[in-house]
């Protein structure tokens, strides 16, 4: 799929697969294979945003992915998110949509608002919500959702 589609029906939540098509190389070549997962990796779709109006300089949107965490001790030190453009020319794909009942907490309200939790139940992310983030935003993983993927044939890969 392309970044275009990703954008238009993957759901915030989701993991979303991108490739360049290359295939990876052998482990013993550690620079080859670094720069291979550059453009072969997976992460969480935890933001979408439209293109520029007209009139001003031209985007043509983007999607975020959260690709990885890195710290110790509980203590996360460095959050890994990539941004594409909706022109990109890497291969994407959907491996997994957000459960059914699960809950998605957003930093904020509104166009600007980022995914910074996927919950499994609400419960799960009010308790989240306890460490921080006063403008959160709780949104429920509902079977229509679901149900609308299925009818509109975008079931997960």
């Amino acid at each position: 799929m392309s970044a275009h589609t990703i954008f238009e029906h993957a759901p915030i939540g989701a993991i979303i697969a991108w490739s360049d098509g290359t295939p990876r190389p052998p482990e013993r070549h550690s620079k080859k294979l670094a720069a291979w997962e550059n453009s072969n990796s997976q992460g969480r779709l935890i933001r979408k945003q439209a293109g520029r109006e007209a009139g001003t300089p031209s985007s043509s949107g983007s999607l975020t992915l959260h690709e990885a965490d890195f710290g110790a001790g509980g203590v996360i030190a460095i959050r890994v998110h990539r941004t594409f453009s909706l022109g990109s020319s890497l291969h994407f794909t959907i491996v997994e949509r957000p459960p059914v009942g699960s809950v998605r907490v957003f930093d904020r309200a509104g166009d600007h608002a980022e995914l910074v939790h996927l919950a499994p139940h609400r419960a799960a992310a009010q308790h989240w919500l306890s460490h921080g983030y006063p403008k959160a935003v709780l949104e429920d993983v509902t079977a229509d959702e679901a149900a609308a993927d299925i009818v509109e044939g975008r079931t997960a890969a």
